[in-house]
């Protein structure tokens, strides 16, 4: 790993959601090697304090907090802002990593589909709570974890509750149109992000780290475990597709666009369905509406 000397992240306060399994584990191991306080965000404490103290085994006297919150839950995403407005003094970099597929259609305790709850409004409630903060620490950076899921995927404004994207699904595949609909959503939200927060020393960047051997999927029944299965020859560590969100928390403000979509350290074309003028705009609204309050970030 990477030494702490000279590194572009060391003694700024990162909060990383989603970093006890998988590319969240591998970017809170790379994060702590390079210096960085962590705030590791987990639905499960124990899951949490491992992570934690795999990170610190790998980094000696890192400092790596565990906070806890379900991110399907709107309370817990307010709760957890304010733990971290509360806790630290400044956050640097926030890193919107966590996210999930669903083979089946469920419902949160807000009314709204789940996979569009934690993959989408989760980290754009998240980001608008701390907005403040971030432009308290600025120069400070919004990494959004996106997919490839995205490329054919469009902005679902016409089904909220993803009935359409489940009834389409089939067998082991079923959830996947909806999970390429909210990774499409991170990708035009960190664009309208970049754009409403130009100037204020805040910048936006999302990321596609590839098909990557994670447990990701593993909670969707024997199907979805079995086609995880037959695509795990062809896959990518788990550390390398931490490796641009990495890089994006730590490379040279002169190296990045803001609102740029990156693949393996490049900046890649936003696909199709982000593309339409005016979307964003129309994304950002309907969030707002969807987290009952108007975000932060000026207009």
């Amino acid at each position: 790993m990477q030494s702490r000397r000279g590194s572009g992240v060391a003694g700024k306060q990162v909060v990383l959601t989603g970093g006890s399994n998988g590319i969240g584990l591998a970017a809170a191991e790379g994060l702590a090697a390079r210096g960085a306080n962590v705030a590791l965000v987990a639905r499960d404490k124990a899951r949490g304090e491992a992570a934690a103290a795999r990170a610190r085994a790998g980094a000696p006297g890192a400092a790596v907090d565990v906070l806890v919150a379900d991110l399907s839950s709107q309370a817990d995403v307010r709760r957890l802002a304010a733990e971290v407005g509360s806790r630290y003094e400044r956050v640097d970099v926030l890193a919107n990593n966590a996210g999930a597929i669903f083979a089946s259609r469920k419902i949160t305790v807000d009314g709204v589909e789940q996979t569009w709850a934690l993959n989408h409004l989760a980290p754009f409630l998240l980001t608008d709570l701390l907005l403040d903060k971030l432009r308290g620490s600025a120069p400070a950076r919004v990494i959004t974890t996106a997919s490839d899921a995205s490329k054919n995927a469009q902005i679902p404004f016409d089904d909220l509750d993803g009935t359409v994207a489940y009834d389409r699904g089939v067998g082991s595949g079923r959830g996947f149109r909806r999970y390429g609909q909210t990774k499409l959503a991170n990708i035009v939200f960190t664009v309208e992000l970049a754009r409403r927060v130009q100037g204020t020393g805040v910048t936006a960047y999302s990321f596609h780290p590839g098909l990557v051997a994670t447990n990701f999927n593993h909670n969707n029944g024997a199907l979805m475990g079995l086609a995880m299965a037959l695509v795990k020859p062809f896959a990518r560590s788990a550390a390398k597709g931490a490796e641009t969100l990495l890089w994006l928390a730590e490379a040279p403000e002169d190296a990045l666009r803001s609102g740029g979509y990156y693949f393996d350290k490049k900046e890649i074309p936003v696909p199709a369905g982000g593309g339409v003028e005016g979307i964003g705009a129309r994304l950002w609204e309907l969030s707002e509406k969807q987290v009952e309050g108007p975000a932060g970030a000026p207009g």
